[in-house]
């Protein structure tokens, strides 16, 4: 598909960033069961995995339609704050949200040790009782504690806190492409960034 379009700067994009999903994979297993990732590393790992396939994405429409830089810009940064505000949602819902409406079990990314954003959040906020219940859910994994780490979630506002942050970064996907003419497909792009933070799945 790459070849197909014809696009040497297409497929440069696509190259790099398929390298940089694979260094995003590897800082997120280096973060796996680590208790002391930071939220800067956190978002680290968004930026070079989910973000960057949006990136990516919305780049690549600006130049197979042979817009103009200046929109070419605007679209790859859409993407980037675009695709860290849909992740931060995703874990927002991973604590959150019913089984049946995400396709998959409350509390899956603890049960793997990934440090999401709420967790980290409740650790830096929490009492020191519920430090240790987050620190021993995330070195271990599994989910034998997961009601107290909700709860611990829930008092700290860690939900809240990430569902902010997500907010904050579709305010700044839909400034991004404040500049893009007025049409269907600028108006599209903005129900996008809207749909991302307000989804329930």
């Amino acid at each position: 598909m790459m070849v197909e379009v014809r696009n040497m700067r297409a497929m440069e994009i696509l190259a790099a960033a398929t390298n940089i999903i694979a260094e995003g994979e590897v800082l997120q297993l280096l973060n796996c069961h680590e208790p002391d990732t930071t939220e800067t590393q956190y978002l680290q790992v968004i930026r070079s995995k989910t973000a960057k396939l949006f990136e990516a994405a919305a780049q690549l429409g600006a130049i197979i339609s042979e817009q103009p830089n200046q929109y070419e810009q605007a679209m790859t940064t859409y993407g980037i704050h675009l695709g860290t505000a849909f992740q931060l949602i995703d874990d927002v819902l991973d604590y959150s949200a019913k089984s049946e409406a995400i396709g998959k079990n409350v509390g899956d990314d603890l049960a793997e040790g990934k440090p999401t954003l709420p967790l980290i959040h409740a650790l830096q906020q929490g009492t020191l009782a519920q430090q240790q219940v987050l620190r021993e859910a995330i070195v271990h994994g599994g989910r034998d504690n997961i009601s107290e780490v909700i709860a611990a979630l829930e008092s700290t506002d860690a939900i809240g806190y990430t569902a902010r942050v997500a907010q904050r970064e579709a305010e700044q996907a839909v400034m991004a492409i404040a500049e893009l003419p007025n049409s269907p497909y600028a108006e599209a792009l903005q129900a996008l960034a809207h749909f991302s933070i307000h989804r329930n799945y």
